[in-house]
């Protein structure tokens, strides 16, 4: 398994952070059957081999009124990528960025407070990209399913 390097406690210590990250040491100490201060030890084990890279909220953007999530899939000459990549990271609507397989793509997702402001990003932002060869958007209508991270 890709997992090998967790035994079997710190993949339950994984299992139960992913259901509920805000779990005391002591009621995961319960759960796998060790003390609070070696459940600590191995959190912060995880942490410091990046198995575990954040805890965070999570916010549904469709639960805010108002708010347009919307997928991008940019192909670009090969000589613009660093370029195209660096305009997408520093910009404050761009939560994901993913390079995937083809010609020079990036599939990008951003979340945008209305529409008036997802089109300004599109025309201000998508559409002035150097480089960009093909460019196609899809507007999130509902989500389905959305598992964040890696579930065990």
């Amino acid at each position: 398994m890709f997992l090998s390097g967790l035994d079997v406690t710190d993949r339950k210590i994984v299992e139960l952070l992913i259901q509920n990250a805000r779990m005391s040491y002591s009621d995961i100490g319960e759960a796998v059957g060790l003390s609070r201060v070696a459940v600590k030890t191995r959190i912060r084990s995880l942490e410091e081999r990046k198995i575990i890279e954040e805890y965070t909220t999570i916010i549904n953007p469709q639960k805010i009124n108002g708010a347009i999530s919307c997928y991008f899939e940019i192909e670009m000459k090969p000589a613009s990528y660093e370029t195209v990549v660096g305009i997408l990271k520093e910009n404050e609507l761009v939560t994901q960025i993913y390079q995937v397989s083809g010609k020079n793509k990036l599939h990008v997702h951003a979340i945008a407070s209305n529409q008036e402001e997802m089109e300004i990003f599109l025309s201000e932002t998508i559409r002035t990209l150097p480089g960009v060869t093909e460019l196609s958007s899809n507007v999130i209508l509902s989500r389905i399913k959305d598992i964040k991270g890696l579930r065990l």
